[in-house]
């Protein structure tokens, strides 16, 4: 089955924390926060503005990002845990470090 997220919905996966501490303390699954973030699996087409014009979100799929502890709202989908949230509710996107860009001689 395939999902698309109506209008500035975007459909997110959460990004599995880590379960051992840095000592090496192994941490159960009910003692665990929820991680806060995950890759954007689907996104929407955009909102409409006041003119009735599609705006594109800024998220795209494959993004990592950053949401609230609260943020949207968790379905089942295929038997994979998902976060159903607007582009607003994202605090930000996650980008790769440039380090592999070699300096200009």
């Amino acid at each position: 089955m395939t999902f698309r997220p109506l209008h500035d919905r975007i459909v997110v996966k959460r990004i599995t924390a880590d379960e051992k501490t840095a000592g090496g303390i192994i941490i159960p699954d009910t003692a665990q926060e929820k991680p806060q973030q995950g890759e954007v699996i689907a996104v929407g087409p955009g909102a409409r503005n006041e003119r009735g014009e599609i705006v594109a979100l800024d998220v795209k799929v494959g993004d990592t990002v950053l949401f609230g502890k609260w943020s949207g709202t968790e379905v089942k989908i295929d038997g994979q845990d998902l976060l159903i949230m607007k582009e607003s509710d994202v605090m930000g996107i996650l980008e790769k470090p440039a380090s592999n860009l070699k300096k200009a001689a």
